[in-house]
């Protein structure tokens, strides 16, 4: 299990919370949590709606935009400190693409609500995601 230190450094090097300070960081470090996802499996589906964003802490991950989610032909390959899910935090819209797993993977994922929630509270937050993601 990543403890608080390790999931603030993880957070610091996606490209989503690159630019929030390590101050806040460590709210969006406690709202994280963890899973694991098997090679062969799919986190989620094209057109699934989703509600959570996901860095990856060991494994790799394939993305396909093929409307066949089992389609292997990925667009991109997420590797450890790297997010995926993003878009889905800033809209309501189905997933645009498939998520699988290539390699048994453990991720830090954060809930779009606890999300929010810390918008709410930490502003600031959401000042440095706009700047990363900008």
């Amino acid at each position: 299990m990543a403890d608080l230190f390790e999931r603030i450094l993880l957070l610091k090097e996606s490209e989503v919370f690159s630019k929030v300070s390590t101050d806040d960081l460590r709210y969006v470090a406690q709202a994280l949590e963890e899973d694991v996802f098997f090679a062969g499996e799919r986190v989620f589906d094209i057109n699934d709606q989703g509600d959570h964003l996901y860095i990856v802490i060991e494994g790799k991950i394939g993305i396909s935009i093929d409307p066949d989610p089992v389609s292997k032909q990925y667009v991109a390959c997420i590797h450890p400190g790297e997010a995926f899910g993003e878009m889905n935090l800033v809209d309501d819209l189905p997933r645009s693409a498939t998520a699988h797993v290539i390699e048994d993977t453990r991720v830090l994922l954060l809930e779009k609500s606890r999300l929010r929630g810390l918008l709410l509270s930490y502003p600031e937050i959401s000042v440095g995601m706009m700047r990363a993601l900008s």
